[in-house]
């Protein structure tokens, strides 16, 4: 169970108010990186160029005091430039291993559908093992090690798009979308001096941020709740829309995420609303539709909202059963 001695609300607060005096009115998307953050998992953020992918990441980071490595990926970039690579020394005559990037607490992986699939693949190990191998040898990444990377949707030219293996080490996808029109005039006035950026301090130990991680452990989640994540992730499966529907990965992803969401929200436990809520942002982009529901111009989270609608919700009453 959470201990109940020490109060974590005030961390997660301060943290999304942190992010918030940058990012204007995208609470929500604040929340679910938190979600990803807390859950150990990792986030893709997909949207057109300058409404701020970039920039939450870099608010998230500044928030925590932990360390913040960004890799610009391009198409020239190599697997080492991302993993780390081995140096001869001559006056030693031994190798000195220099650690890359993705080595860190907090990675952006910014454009990362810009490099080849070969140096997408070297995210691949890090995301999922924590570790990363060079010359024969595996260095352990310590935690936290969280990535957020960023895609454009919409360029294609001289982009590699992420493979189906790579989505899957994805805890949540996400999209920032335009902003209202009071909020960007909000922007607007923020702009005028410095960056709010610019101003930010660390509001959260590094320390903290592991406690709360393992606190999300402690999150009880119903047998009735689990069951529940079972039918929705079956039923992708039997979608005849679906050539590929959501992995059992996709089931542990929808949990985590879950435990964490509820632990935000100041619950020792998850409900059947915190299911579906999330299981847009965990399961859409773990799906592969048939040609013929691309050409119909069907997409995957058309796919679980209807799951999500002929699903029945477990009831209090089953809880108590």
């Amino acid at each position: 169970m959470i201990n109940q001695t020490i109060n974590y609300q005030p961390m997660i607060a301060r943290v999304m108010e942190n992010i918030n005096r940058v990012i204007v009115g995208k609470e929500d998307v604040t929340k679910l990186s938190l979600v990803a953050l807390l859950a150990k998992g990792h986030v893709l953020l997909e949207d057109v160029p300058g409404v701020g992918k970039t920039m939450l990441v870099r608010a998230l980071a500044k928030s925590l005091h932990c360390s913040f490595h960004r890799i610009q990926f391009t198409p020239d970039l190599l697997p080492s430039d991302v993993t780390g690579v081995s140096i001869y020394h001559p006056h030693t005559q031994q190798f000195e291993f220099r650690k890359g990037p993705i080595i860190g607490d907090i990675v952006l992986a910014d454009e990362v559908n810009r490099t080849s699939p070969k140096t997408q693949s070297a995210l691949l190990e890090a995301m999922e093992e924590n570790s990363v191998t060079v010359d024969g040898e595996t260095v352990q990444i310590d935690q936290p090690f969280f990535v957020m990377a960023t895609q454009n949707p919409i360029e294609y030219e001289g982009t590699y798009p992420l493979p189906e293996a790579q989505l899957d080490r994805f805890l949540l996808k996400l999209r920032m979308g335009y902003p209202t029109e009071a909020e960007e005039a909000q922007m607007l006035m923020q702009m005028e001096g410095t960056h709010p950026i610019e101003d930010l301090e660390a509001v959260l130990e590094r320390e903290d941020l592991i406690a709360l991680q393992k606190q999300v452990n402690d999150v009880f989640i119903d047998p009735i709740v689990q069951q529940y994540i079972v039918q929705l992730v079956r039923q992708t499966r039997k979608t005849s829309d679906v050539y590929l529907g959501v992995s059992p990965r996709g089931a542990i992803a929808l949990m985590k995420a879950a435990k964490a969401y509820a632990l935000i929200h100041n619950r020792d436990y998850v409900v059947p609303d915190d299911i579906k809520y999330l299981a847009p942002f965990v399961l859409a982009h773990r799906i592969i539709l048939t040609p013929e529901a691309k050409f119909a111009d069907k997409n995957s989270e058309q796919l679980i909202a209807n799951i999500l609608k002929d699903i029945p919700v477990p009831t209090r009453k089953e809880y108590a059963e």
